[in-house]
């Protein structure tokens, strides 16, 4: 499992068997508000908080009924093999029930909490239960080569046959020569069938290096060529690795994709200390970066002190590989990650408005960076990581600390509300690494870094849901704040806005010192469009204190507006019309003048 289990407790009742269950795992424990007196985080809705956390990816163990959580996870059920481990104790914590993730490490996870508290593992998986064994679930440090065909196999083992194994016994099982299935453990590739698993020990560190943007193909060649001749398998890779300079270079992470394992970088130093095991010292290498190696280091350094290279520098124009054997499967990897920033929307601040790719870049992120009221809005998910917390303004410095944290090798999420792209911290990351070092911009380590950006929902959108549908023709966003734009350029897009008729939201309308440009933009639209114009404000979105009320464009007054308020001003086609609970705000897209067109064509 990548992520730390969650435990969550609903009732007194299961708040001691919570606790102990947490700290058999090192986990921690979330709790009902209310209902629960001790706990590292708390949570008003338990369906909501379950469901949020399984979107997430990280794995659930709930002390409480299995229909709650079942319940919960319902509507999200998909993929059986990307789904985390769901596991369910009662509150007496004499039963422990896997009911998902059996393909990622539930049966296991739940046979550890029952040894630990001394319950019943209630494993339904069948394999788990006629023979101890999850095929598609190898022990670390092994990859099953063909997980599709280990449902067939498992059928033909729980119908009587007999395993062949060839190589290591990873399994409980024994072997019969005669059997009418193979399970093959082997470093060299090996074909799988209906009727054979193969499993590769993953002993073998790759070192690669290559000129700057090298193309990722010549890379992958010289690669694949490499294993071919030395007749070891894809799957018995463990990692990608070479020297921290090279972190951003598309080759070699595509490499890693490709393989699907981690690349992993060392310092100069680090690889230098190699020395005296490579094959092929390079007094050219230590001159340009430092070291007298990349490829071999690295596979060196990542294999660990007794392995020895099965590989030597292979090399094309523009890239070179290398492959060191560790006596045992790599399970820990040495180095450090390239480092990753994730620029997070979260939405206006209702949880359930949250993307669940938000949610699992929030789960997975070492450190939260952010304005310090965005980041509560997180609620649970961001307990037990590291916070450093912002006020508003400084911008710049939240953005560069957050680039420079994730360049330490950190997995660092950026949390802006709304989307991040929108008049938020997106658009700042991506100037500073335009910059250079000499420009006020971050340092060479920080540009290597992974950057990825996730939408979310914005103010807008979350204004316009509230009200109908205002946004149903063109519309635009104009920022009434002149702090980073010259007051006579938004004044100008004012004046284009009211004369193309478009839909406007008005973004940071006001503040305790700007008073007079939303007054002016009002009177700006007024020469455009009719005075009964239907504007929105919604203040709060999603929040508890959440305020939506209408006007008319002549009567929008300042003083009911603060810097939490979204302004949408309808087109002069927009509608304020009274259906069903209460006004619902529309623009119509033409739809009806179309369809009179087409009647009267017909006709």
């Amino acid at each position: 499992m990548a992520l730390k289990p969650v435990v969550l407790c609903l009732s007194r009742s299961g708040e001691a068997v919570a606790h102990r269950v947490a700290k058999t795992l090192g986990a921690v424990v979330h709790g009902r508000e209310g209902r629960v007196d001790v706990a590292d985080a708390f949570f008003p809705d338990a369906l909501e908080h379950a469901r949020t956390l399984f979107a997430a990816g990280t794995p659930i163990v709930g002390v409480c009924a299995s229909g709650i959580l079942i319940r919960a996870v319902a509507p999200l059920l998909a993929d059986k093999r990307s789904e985390p481990p769901v596991v369910a104790v009662s509150d007496d914590g004499s039963v422990v029930v896997p009911l998902l993730g059996g393909h990622r490490g539930a049966n296991r996870l739940a046979a550890d909490i029952a040894e630990a508290i001394e319950a019943k593992a209630a494993v339904t998986t069948a394999g788990d239960v006629a023979m101890g064994v999850a095929l598609d679930a190898p022990p670390a440090g092994y990859r099953l080569a063909n997980p599709d065909d280990a449902k067939s196999v498992m059928a033909e083992l729980l119908s009587g046959a007999k395993p062949c194994i060839s190589g290591e016994t990873i399994f409980d099982l024994q072997s019969d020569a005669a059997g009418a299935v193979s399970l093959t453990v082997s470093e060299a590739p090996v074909e799988g069938s209906d009727t054979t698993l193969v499993y590769h020990p993953q002993r073998f560190a790759l070192g690669v290096g290559c000129a700057r943007n090298a193309d990722p193909e010549e890379l992958w060649s010289l690669v694949e060529a490499s294993l071919t001749e030395a007749g070891i398998a894809k799957g018995a890779i463990a990692s990608v690795n070479s020297i921290d300079l090279k972190g951003d270079e598309p080759a070699m992470n595509e490499v890693a994709r490709r393989l699907g394992v981690p690349l992993r970088l060392f310092t100069a130093a680090e690889l230098e200390a190699e020395a005296a095991r490579l094959a092929n010292p390079s007094d050219v290498v230590f001159a340009e970066v430092g070291c007298h190696g990349v490829s071999e280091g690295s596979a060196l350094a990542a294999a660990g002190g007794s392995s020895e290279l099965v590989i030597t520098k292979q090399k094309t124009a523009n890239a070179t590989c290398a492959l060191a054997r560790a006596a045992d499967p790599i399970v820990e990897y040495a180095g450090r990650s390239r480092g990753r920033l994730s620029i997070i929307g979260i939405g206006p601040g209702q949880h359930s408005w949250r993307t669940p790719e938000a949610s699992r870049l929030v789960s997975e992120a070492e450190e939260l960076v952010g304005y310090g009221l965005y980041i509560d809005l997180l609620g649970p998910i961001a307990y037990g990581k590291t916070r450093s917390d912002f006020p508003l303004g400084g911008e710049e410095d939240r953005c560069r600390f957050a680039l420079e944290q994730a360049a330490k090798g950190k997995n660092v999420a950026l949390i802006c509300s709304g989307d991040a792209g929108i008049y938020a911290m997106g658009a700042l990351v991506f100037e500073l690494l335009d910059r250079s070092p000499e420009d006020c911009g971050v340092s060479d380590a920080a540009h290597r870094v992974d950057v990825v950006s996730t939408p979310g929902v914005s103010a807008l959108q979350g204004a316009a849901a509230r009200a109908g549908a205002p946004l149903g023709h063109d519309f635009c966003a104009i920022s009434l704040s002149d702090l980073l734009t010259p007051r006579e350029d938004i004044v100008k897009r004012l004046h284009a806005a009211a004369e193309g008729d478009f839909v406007i939201a008005f973004y940071n309308p006001v503040s305790m010192r700007r008073r007079t440009l939303l007054a002016e933009a009002r009177d700006i639209l007024l020469k455009h469009r009719p005075a009964d114009t239907p504007v929105m404000l919604a203040s709060s979105l999603g929040r508890p204190e959440e305020h939506v009320r209408y006007r008319k464009l002549s009567e929008l007054e300042v003083d009911e507006v603060d810097m939490l308020t979204v302004v949408l001003i309808g087109s002069s086609h927009s509608k304020l019309a009274q259906l069903g609970e209460g006004p619902r705000m529309y623009t119509p897209r033409g739809y009806a003048r179309r369809i009179d067109g087409d009647l009267a064509e017909t006709a």
